[in-house]
């Protein structure tokens, strides 16, 4: 009895492991011819992605954190580099 759950088991297990494995096209096999309805929709489809991108607004450059600074706070400039500092000629024992 317990060979026969058994094998069921394994018949259950790869029954859905068998549907899993359609062909899968392999480097450098020609693609497979499409269908006119294939042909169409991937137009309409390219169609509707190019009106999409037209909603889309330009939006310029944001500041995240600039509601927790607040107006006030003043803009950071670059800071100059410092001066260079030199040795003295003759330095003092």
């Amino acid at each position: 009895m317990r060979v026969f759950w058994a094998v069921a088991m394994i018949a259950l297990l790869a029954g859905p492991a068998a549907a899993q494995t359609e062909a899968v096209q392999k480097y450098g096999e020609p693609d497979k011819e499409k269908t006119a309805g294939q042909i169409e929709a991937e137009k309409r489809a390219e169609r509707a992605y190019q009106r999409s991108l037209g909603n889309v607004p330009n939006a310029g450059p944001t500041d995240p954190w600039g509601n927790l600074r607040g107006d006030g706070a003043p803009k950071t400039a670059a800071k100059p580099a410092p001066a260079k500092r030199t040795k003295p000629a003759n330095p003092a024992n």
